[in-house]
Order: structure tokens, then sequence, then C-alpha cells
């Protein structure tokens, strides 16, 4: 099987060494800086396994390493999707399954629109890894397994799912829609409503210390997610999806009200010590609008969901009121 990763950053570099360690399998990279990527990738696992692969091709010309590859998987944020199909739409066969690592930051509403009609399309619900480039272009670590992962999937082969399946050494669930992969109110909203309550009355002043995004959550972060939750669950009741496949806030959470839902985040182990997006001044801290948290989260993941409200004719005031200030600040940045 010959596979091209597009990217560079910690999934890239993961699935670049994990999946070339693998018998039978050629691994070609797409990525702005080829130059920087040593022939052979080494990945660590939790069980201090040590994964190396050997790269069959480093390129950053779509036409070097595309119309030879079977899969093309995208590791890549949101803003670079919409370019990257584009990029390698001239040089795709018509039966190049092409796929994203995570897709709630709008992967197949993008191709659809930019892919031919039929094209065999995958993507994740969540991402397989949790990874973290040390050098790169040269070694990382896989931070852990999960032991299953859902994926939707259209106009594939019946090889396709075995194959990802191997590829990925986890067992794959096949979702029944691409809406289920698609729409999540995980990074979209959870952050979104977060960013939305600490600084909607932000005037330019600094504080002296930076702010715990989780381990300083409010019942009014609360309440806003649970807002702009309630307007993505009419949505997902109209399209037929199930909650089992996008379960609510407080189901996911294990949570009953606004007081509960902020205990439960605040305790997640996971979540301690993450700071809030904020850079250093001097004068103190103050909120970095450039971050990812704004970059990705507004523009290509609540994005999404607040163009299915709107196409649905379903009120989203919420979601409307988070998302123009969300887009106004990253515009401004």
């Amino acid at each position: 099987m010959n596979i091209c990763i597009c990217g560079g950053g910690n999934l890239a570099t993961v699935c670049a060494g994990f999946f070339a360690a693998q018998e039978s399998v050629t691994v070609s990279l797409l990525t702005r800086k080829p130059e920087a990527w040593a022939s052979t990738v080494e990945v660590t696992d939790p069980d201090g396994h040590c994964f190396q692969g050997r790269l069959n091709q480093v390129s950053a010309r779509p036409e070097d390493v595309i119309p030879q590859s079977d899969v093309v998987l995208l590791c890549l944020p949101g803003f670079a999707i919409e370019p990257s199909l584009q990029a390698i739409r001239p040089w795709l066969s018509a039966t190049t399954a092409v796929g994203s690592v995570v897709s709630s930051t709008g992967f197949f509403f993008l191709a659809h629109d930019l892919l031919p009609a039929g094209q065999p399309l995958f993507g994740f619900q969540r991402v397989p890894f949790i990874s973290r480039v040390e050098v790169y272009g040269h070694r990382a670590r896989l931070m852990g397994y999960k032991p299953e992962l859902s994926i939707a999937v259209e106009h594939d082969s019946p090889e396709l799912l075995p194959q990802l399946e191997s590829l990925f050494r986890t067992p794959l669930r096949r979702l029944n829609s691409f809406y289920e992969a698609s729409l999540t109110n995980s990074n979209p909203i959870l952050h979104t409503g977060r960013l939305f309550t600490l600084w909607r009355n932000w005037h330019g002043e600094a504080i002296p210390n930076p702010i715990r995004f989780y381990d300083e959550w409010t019942d009014e972060a609360s309440a806003c997610i649970l807002g702009m939750d309630e307007e993505l669950m009419s949505l997902t009741r109209l399209l037929g999806i199930s909650e089992a496949a996008v379960p609510s806030l407080l189901t996911y959470y294990e949570s009953t009200d606004v007081p509960s839902l902020t205990r439960k985040i605040r305790s997640i182990t996971a979540f301690h010590g993450i700071l809030a997006p904020m850079k250093q001044t001097p004068g103190g801290y103050v909120p970095d609008f450039t971050s990812r948290y704004f970059t990705e989260d507004f523009p290509f993941g609540l994005r999404f969901i607040r163009q299915l409200l709107h196409d649905h004719n379903l009120p989203c005031p919420r979601v409307d009121e988070v998302f123009a200030w969300g887009m106004q600040k990253a515009v401004s940045a």
C-alpha cells in the first residue's frame, strides 16, 4: 500500500514513522519543509517500543508524491485543508482514498466542494493518537493508543477499512454518516464558549498571571456552552444523528446542570494545568487572539455548525453571538 501523508506536525510525524515501519507499506510525505526531514523517522510509544520507518520520498510538490498513492492522509490544521485539497486535486486518481485525521474542522464539507463526486473519502471523529514531535522531521512520541476509532467513509472499496485498521493497529467503528464525524461539541463549542465568557468584556487590561483554562472554569462558561450545545442538538436531531454518536455535553461529562458541569470540568485530571491562550507583555498577560484556539476553533470548527444551523433555518442565537465575537477577534488580531 502506498500512502502519502500531508503535513509536518505532531500527527504527521507519528503517522509517518508508525506506518513506514510496517511491512508492505510505502510512505511518502508532502510538506512545506522537505529539507528538514530525515530519510528515517523514529517513533516511540508509551510501552517503550521504537518504530523506525524509512520514507520513500519527501517533497513540497504534489506531483511528486500524489499520483502513485493509494491513500492520502491529511494531518493538517483547519486553515490548511482547503489549499491542500486544491493542490492535490489535479494529481489524484479516481480510486485514491483521501482522508483526514480529524473531521471537525470541515474536511468533509470542503472535500465535497473541491474533489470530484465519487472520490473515496474517510475522516476520523477524533484524532487517532496523541502525538508530540521531539525533533522536527526526525523523531516523535506516540503518547497513547485508543481502544477504538470512529470513522466516516464514503465511496470506499471493500479493502479500505481493513487497510486502515491494519495501518492504525486499532479497531475501527464505522459511523452512519459524515455528519457524525464532522459535528462535535468538543473544541468548536467547549473552547469557543469558554473564550467568549473569558474575554467578551476585555478592554485591553493586562493581568499578573495567566488564566488556567479548565482549572478556573466558571458557571458562566458552563451556561454558555450548554446553550450552544442545545442549538447543536436541535441540528443533530433534525439530521437523524443519534445521541450515541454525538452525545450532549451533559451526557458526555456525566453532569445534570450548570454547577455539576463546572465541577466535572474542573476535576478532569488530563485538563489540569492547561493555560488559556495568552501572551506575556511588559505589563502582564493579555489574550492571544492569534492562537489556534481562535484561528482554528472559530473559522474551521464552529463555522460549519453555524452554517448548517442556518441552512436548516434552526434558531441559534447563542452560536451566532459567540461566532461573531470570535471571528471579529481573530480577524483583528
